[in-house]
């Protein structure tokens, strides 16, 4: 007998709060394990991710129907509370009833009377009172914390680069469900091409809204399709698409891909150069550049040799010199909270600092390994200035044979450009419905 959906997600929840274990992960795993119904596989993810998102808010939502508050209870009960409470208040196809019966049996299962008591007379109160208004809250930064579910400290961070409109929009994006997008193998196929063949094969789709390589999944399970089994198509988000464009790779280059796993932009590279010339890609982990051994098999490329290697240390793997390298740099990841929710509570500012610091050490290893002429491409899935800008600085500063790349431009897709400066861009998640993302371009005099 497999446990009820509503278990299974207090299990992964009370794991991922326990132990910072990351959400994606242990969902795959859990659904691999479990036999749940393929329809609760849905919910179960609506769930747990749902209730991760909305963490801050639904606790000030029980904040009030909680006697001694919140954090007085034991985790499980608090976990429990907090996923029925976003059952009730964000899923509609899920009656009350079910939502408050459901959470007192498993309370009931765990604890003792006292508790299911407890946990009866909170969900009965919340059902009867309704969602308590964040009017009360005067501060508005800490309004927008609470109501967007961010910690405070990031929010302050972000009105300080963006203001508070900018902020608030990129919260709000943040909290809705991203897109599953598509890049199309354009050695095998066009863009429309593929459209027809998942067609065929039912799924609904349409053109990507920002690069010219994407296809956007509206229904249907891509991994299921022959189009995507036979490497038409690799998944990929839209603004990380861009990464590989703004290489400009050609035919017969020599190209090095220092943080590669799972080998999206080195696949995409790879796709550009025509399969030729030579692509050395290189990730810290074995078990990640298998990831990119899998990719480059299921889409047919051959250009691509992949390899184990710290980034800081890759003179001592990569003979150069090249015409092109990509520095998709360690990050804090602040660009795609709305895919893994859990970033913005597992990370703090001192991380920031931190990531840095690496940042700066993987720049200065590749610099002597590129061409004079040639291109350095510094990418991030992150927001965050300090990250972006800051780290691109201070690389310029400490290298004088580099400068920004005016070029750049030319090879991104004109509607982006609004946010365009010097050699660089930034896209935010509310700008196309995409994960945030910064490219820089550098060419080495």
């Amino acid at each position: 007998m497999s446990k009820p959906v509503r278990e299974v997600a207090l299990d992964i929840l009370l794991q991922i709060e326990k132990n910072q274990a990351y959400s994606n992960l242990l969902l795959n795993q859990t659904v691999n394990r479990s036999k749940l119904d393929p329809r609760d596989v849905g919910l179960l993810t609506e769930i747990v991710y749902g209730t991760i998102q909305r963490r801050d808010t639904l606790d000030y939502f029980l904040q009030s129907f909680v006697k001694k508050g919140v954090n007085s209870l034991q985790d499980w009960v608090k976990v429990l509370l907090r996923l029925s409470v976003y059952q009730l208040v964000y899923l509609d196809r899920v009656p009350d009833r079910a939502v408050v019966h459901e959470a007192v049996t498993i309370a009931k299962k765990r604890g003792h009377k006292g508790i299911s008591g407890m946990v009866n007379g909170v969900l009965r109160s919340f059902v009867r009172e309704g969602v308590p208004s964040f009017d009360t809250i005067t501060d508005e930064t800490k309004r927008l914390a609470i109501e967007s579910s961010h910690p405070i400290w990031l929010i302050k961070r972000w009105i300080d680069q963006y203001g508070f409109e900018e902020t608030k929009k990129m919260c709000q994006s943040s909290l809705e469900p991203p897109n599953v997008t598509v890049r199309v193998n354009q050695i095998k196929a066009t863009v429309e091409e593929v459209i027809s063949l998942l067609g065929e094969e039912g799924l609904k789709v349409r053109k990507g809204d920002l690069s010219s390589d994407a296809i956007i999944i509206e229904s249907g399970n891509v991994f299921q399709t022959n189009t995507y089994k036979q490497g038409y198509v690799t998944v990929q988000d839209e603004s990380s698409m861009l990464v590989g464009r703004a290489i400009g790779a050609k035919p017969g280059m020599m190209v090095a891909d220092t943080c590669a796993a799972p080998g999206g932009k080195s696949t995409h590279i790879a796709e550009q150069m025509d399969d030729t010339g030579t692509l050395m890609s290189f990730d810290l982990h074995d078990h990640k550049v298998k990831l990119i051994h899998q990719q480059t098999s299921r889409l047919g490329l051959t250009c691509i040799t992949a390899e184990a290697g710290d980034a800081r240390n890759i003179h001592q793997k990569a003979i150069g010199p090249f015409d092109r390298i990509l520095v998709d740099a360690p990050c804090s990841g602040f660009g795609v909270i709305r895919r893994k929710p859990d970033i913005k509570w597992s990370k703090t500012e001192n991380d920031i600092k931190g990531i840095q610091s690496i940042q700066l050490e993987i720049l200065d290893a590749v610099a002597p390994l590129l061409k004079q002429g040639g291109t350095l491409i510094y990418s991030t899935c992150t927001v965050d200035k300090d990250e972006n800008e800051e780290s691109v600085a201070n690389f310029l500063a400490r290298h004088p044979e580099f400068q920004l790349d005016h070029t750049l431009k030319d090879r991104l897709p004109k509607k982006a450009l609004s946010r365009y400066q010097e050699g660089m861009i930034t896209i935010l998640p509310q700008d196309f419905q995409t994960d945030g993302f910064f490219i820089a371009s550098l060419v080495k005099q």
